[in-house]
């Protein structure tokens, strides 16, 4: 583990250019480049082609979370404005219950100008409804935030689609605009609970998924929520100073199953598809040697694939996984994943993913050079020579991992 705390994050950067990344979709989701990274080659589609492109018995894992209008805007009565950035659900902490709650809830959130927010609470009114937010405690940059609301038979769903503001990417340096509401959604999304999209899934439509499905392509969802923390910069000179944010992921007992069925043709679709599905390994791998653990017990930790010399194989730790929930009379299994993927990680579940262009010096830049090697420098020269689009609202790759890089 010394050698991965050690890596560089300066390894990891690259130039580039504000005019490469891309402020707005394309009109039609599915006419984006797809750049495909196959056996050390690369080619070019697009990605309506993406059908084409894969194998038929691959199986293709969604990540179904909708991001919310997790953006709240006060203003003191001294006209500061206070911006309240709602992460994760406090109380109740279950995402369904949070939403579905009545009158009073509270959140875990980052707080901009908090500053200017010493005490007391914050008030923000409409014709229809009011909403306030009191400041019950502070740890490190996250502050515990009850809010309180009318009318009472509004939910707590109600009161963000009122009064919330959708929350794009800061690297796009604009304001959401109306049109963001929809393009910032994958046609798919089901769960609220995001902060950010799971972008990878933004170029896909209707048109793409019938024409996947009478290819015979087998498609699976699971939710991770994705949190701020995606776009937290990597400010340390190692990778031993940085910490990963925490997200809550469910997977469906069926799904778990279709992995093992499908072992060795599994397509992630996004980072956050690709860190719940590997996650899936070590909670797997730890309830082999501990069948009897509790689910409290199965979270998985920044470092836990490097402290933890598994010879468990895949399909072993998913039928570990598999009995555990049939003896928890468990349909769905939700945990936290922290998981660093980094160059000297070993994929166990995963062969194949989809995913957009990266940042530079970025955790998710690290889980594409873990993935495909040194060639990630590759993929990212041909992209910026070739007219690729950058970040959320870019264009897309489809890459194999080496064989090497699979266990």
């Amino acid at each position: 583990m010394t050698d991965i705390k050690n890596i560089c994050i300066s390894d990891f950067d690259y130039e580039l250019p504000d005019e490469r990344i891309a402020k707005f979709p394309l009109a039609h989701r599915d006419e984006s480049k797809l750049l495909i990274y196959r056996s050390g080659q690369i080619s070019e589609a697009v990605f309506k082609q993406l059908p084409d492109c894969l194998p038929a018995d691959a199986l293709l894992v969604f990540n179904n979370t909708q991001v919310i209008q997790a953006r709240l805007i006060f203003r003191k009565a001294t006209g500061a404005h206070i911006e309240i950035f709602c992460l994760e659900p406090k109380e109740p902490a279950d995402y369904a219950l949070a939403f579905s709650q009545q009158g009073a809830c509270v959140w875990n959130c980052l707080t901009g100008n908090a500053k200017r927010w010493k005490e007391g609470k914050l008030t923000c009114r409409s014709q229809r409804a009011e909403l306030t937010a009191e400041k019950l405690r502070t740890s490190g940059e996250l502050h515990e935030i009850r809010f309180e609301w009318s009318p009472p038979d509004w939910t707590f769903a109600d009161v963000l689609e009122h009064f919330g503001e959708l929350p794009i990417p800061p690297y796009l340096h604009r304001k959401t605009e109306e049109s963001d509401k929809q393009n910032y959604q994958t046609v798919y999304s089901k769960i609220k609970g995001s902060v950010a999209a799971p972008t990878a899934g933004l170029h896909f439509t209707p048109a793409v998924l019938n024409a996947l499905k009478n290819k015979g392509v087998k498609t699976e969802d699971l939710t991770l929520h994705v949190g701020a923390g995606t776009f937290k910069p990597v400010k340390s000179t190692t990778l031993e100073g940085h910490e990963m944010h925490t997200e809550t992921f469910s997977v469906k007992k069926s799904t778990i199953a279709q992995l093992i069925e499908n072992e060795g043709h599994i397509y992630a679709v996004g980072t956050t598809s690709v860190r719940t599905l590997e996650s899936l390994y070590f909670i797997g791998a730890y309830l082999k040697s501990h069948p009897d653990a509790s689910p409290d017990a199965l979270a998985v930790g920044q470092w836990m694939p490097y402290s933890q010399h598994e010879q468990t194989t895949g399909r072993e730790a998913l039928s570990a996984l598999l009995a555990s929930m049939d003896r928890l009379h468990l349909d769905i299994l939700t945990s936290h994943t922290q998981i660093m993927i980094a160059p000297g990680y070993r994929f166990r579940i995963v062969s194949g993913m989809l995913t957009n262009f990266h940042q530079p010096k970025s955790t998710l830049l690290l889980l594409i050079s873990a993935f495909i090697g040194d060639a990630w420098r590759k993929v990212y020269d041909y992209a910026l020579r070739n007219d690729f689009r950058f970040l959320s609202y870019g264009d897309s790759s489809l890459l194999e991992a080496q064989a090497c890089n699979i266990r």
